[in-house]
């Protein structure tokens, strides 16, 4: 079994998806938006959402990330859960954090802890808050 984070942008996804191939290097490994949707539901697609993503899949280091724009209501929303981004040495957690960080808000700076050499949170420019740790965490 599999849990794959599915990360809902509202809107701004082709954006994300902009943002982290810079900021983290992700690969996209597809992308549909909803005009080409093979079996549209009926109101599913309307003239303002036809361009916007259905659904994507980024790869992060080894992770798949599935994005949407889903029902593109407006500013995206994530409360409750944090992404977990394991950098390889301290130099690595520093340049992603400070990728993460443009734009975005730092909610704990890069610090020496118990746990790592280096760690940080961050919530990013959609507001998706990641932790980025040196080490394998």
């Amino acid at each position: 079994m599999q849990v794959q984070p599915y990360l809902n942008f509202n809107g701004r996804c082709q954006e994300a998806i902009d943002f982290y191939k810079r900021a983290l290097g992700a690969e996209v490994q597809m992308v549909m938006h909803f005009k080409d949707c093979p079996e549209p539901q009926q109101g599913m697609i309307t003239p303002e959402n036809k361009d916007k993503v259905m659904h994507a899949a980024l790869k992060i280091g080894d992770t798949c990330v599935f994005a949407s724009d889903g029902r593109c209501t407006g500013s995206p929303n994530f409360q409750g859960i944090s992404l977990s981004l394991s950098a390889q040495n301290e130099a690595e957690a520093n340049r992603l954090f400070g990728a993460l960080a443009d734009g975005g808000q730092v909610q704990m700076p890069l610090a020496k802890t118990f746990f790592s050499p280096s760690f940080g949170m961050v919530a990013d420019r959609f507001g998706v808050n990641w932790m980025v740790l040196a080490g394998q965490g």
